[in-house]
């Protein structure tokens, strides 16, 4: 396997393989090769701001207040925005619908799982 990935758990590039696991040296995770190759071949894995992955049909929360171009009304803190879709071969971007606003393209890096 010549590409190692991170680490799911602490998303620490400090892995390496260990018989049929690969061990995070960081946080002492281990996984199996099987389900890192899986997960590679899925393509890409979307995060939030806590590293925990995002799905399709998850729902987050606004961590800070965000200016919405095109609109007057910001997005505030705390907001839930439910039913997310994935942007194909984008981990940094998702799509959703607040309930003032319809057809919002957010940044990962300003939302958390709810």
């Amino acid at each position: 396997m010549p590409n190692i990935p991170a680490c799911p758990l602490c998303a620490m590039d400090n892995t390496y393989p260990d018989g049929d696991n690969i061990v995070c040296a960081d946080c002492g995770h281990e996984w199996p090769i099987a389900a890192a190759e899986a997960a590679t071949e899925a393509g890409v894995v979307v995060r939030d701001v806590n590293g925990n992955v995002l799905n399709s049909g998850d729902s987050v929360v606004v961590i800070k207040d965000l200016k919405v171009k095109g609109s007057s009304i910001p997005l505030k803190q705390g907001t839930v925005i439910r039913n997310i879709r994935l942007v194909e071969g984008d981990d940094e971007h998702i799509e959703g619908n607040s309930d003032k606003i319809k057809g919002l393209v957010l940044k990962v890096c300003f939302l958390k799982k709810a």
